[in-house]
C-alpha cells in the first residue's frame, strides 16, 4: 500500500514519486521483510512477545520535505488505536532509522511513561494544511509531560509499547527522512470486537476504504483486515 502526502499529491508542480510518504504492508516483499526477521531485532522483540512471533504491521517511511502546509507532521497518537488484538503488553514496535534523524527532518517525539495509561479517543486533528489519511491523533493528553525528541543515527533502533503516545515533527530539510518499522505481536494474542469502543471510528474508515478501492460492500470487521496482514516470523501461528 503506497501512501501519499495530502498536500504534495494535490500539487501539479511536484513529480508523483516525491509525494510518497509510506510503503505499508510489505510482508510479501522478501527483501523488505528480511528486516522483520533480523536476529538483532528479534532478540529484543521476543522479550515482549514470547517465542511465537507475528509481524502484524510493516512500514517503510519516506517522510518528504514539508510542502509548506505542515502536512509532513504526524499527530501524537497511540498505535494500539489501530490494532484489534490484545493484550497490549504482548505487542511491540521496532523502529529503525535508515539515516541520521533529528529535529530538522522530523524525528520521533515521545511522551515517556504514557505506556502505563489507557487507550484514548483518537480523531483527525483540525490542522489548517490538512491531514494525511489515517493520521489520527489523541484527542486529549497531558501536555505537561515533557516531550522527548529521539535523535537517531543510521541503524539505531527504538522499541516501544503500543500505548506510548508519540508522533513526529515536520521535515524542514530538502531530503527524505527514511525509516523502517515493524509491529510485532505474540501469536497467542486474541482479537477483540471494537464495536462500542473508541476504535469504532477506525473500523468504519477501513470499511469505507475497502468499498472505495475494492468495491467490497459487505461489512468488514477490523480484525479481518489484520488476519490478512499478519505473517509468522518465528514459532507457531496460534490465535492471530
Amino acid at each position: 500500500m503506497i501512501m501519499r502526502d495530502v498536500a504534495i499529491a494535490k500539487s501539479e508542480y511536484v513529480p508523483d514519486e516525491k509525494a510518497v510518504t509510506k510503503v505499508q504492508d510489505f510482508q510479501e516483499v522478501p527483501e523488505l521483510f528480511r528486516y522483520c526477521c533480523l536476529p538483532q531485532i528479534l532478540q529484543y522483540v521476543e522479550c515482549f512477545t514470547g517465542p511465537n512471533v507475528m509481524a502484524m504491521h510493516t512500514m517503510l517511511i519516506n517522510k518528504p520535505p514539508d510542502p509548506g502546509k505542515k502536512t509532513s507532521r504526524h499527530p501524537m497518537h497511540q498505535d494500539l488505536h489501530y490494532f484489534p488484538f490484545r493484550p497490549a503488553e504482548r505487542i511491540v514496535c521496532a523502529w529503525t532509522a535508515m539515516e541520521r534523524i533529528d529535529r530538522s527532518n522530523g524525528c520521533l517525539v515521545v511522551l515517556p511513561g504514557t505506556h502505563k495509561g489507557t487507550l484514548k479517543q483518537h480523531d483527525y486533528p483540525e490542522w489548517e494544511g490538512g491531514v494525511n489519511k489515517m493520521y489520527h491523533g489523541v484527542r486529549d493528553y497531558d501536555s505537561s509531560i515533557p516531550r522527548v525528541h529521539l535523535v537517531m543515527e543510521k541503524g539505531d533502533t527504538v522499541f516501544f509499547h503500543p500505548l506510548l503516545i508519540h508522533g513526529s515533527g515536520m521535515n524542514r530539510t530538502a531530503g527524505f527522512r527514511k525509516a523502517i518499522s515493524c509491529h510485532y505481536a505474540s501469536a497467542d494474542c486474541n482479537y477483540i470486537n471494537v464495536k462500542g469502543t473508541t476504535q469504532e471510528n477506525i473500523e468504519r474508515e477501513v470499511a469505507e476504504i475497502a468499498l472505495k478501492r475494492y468495491g467490497i460492500e459487505s461489512e468488514i470487521a477490523l480484525k479481518d483486515i489484520w488476519r490478512v496482514r499478519g505473517r509468522l516470523v518465528q514459532g507457531e501461528r496460534t490465535n492471530l
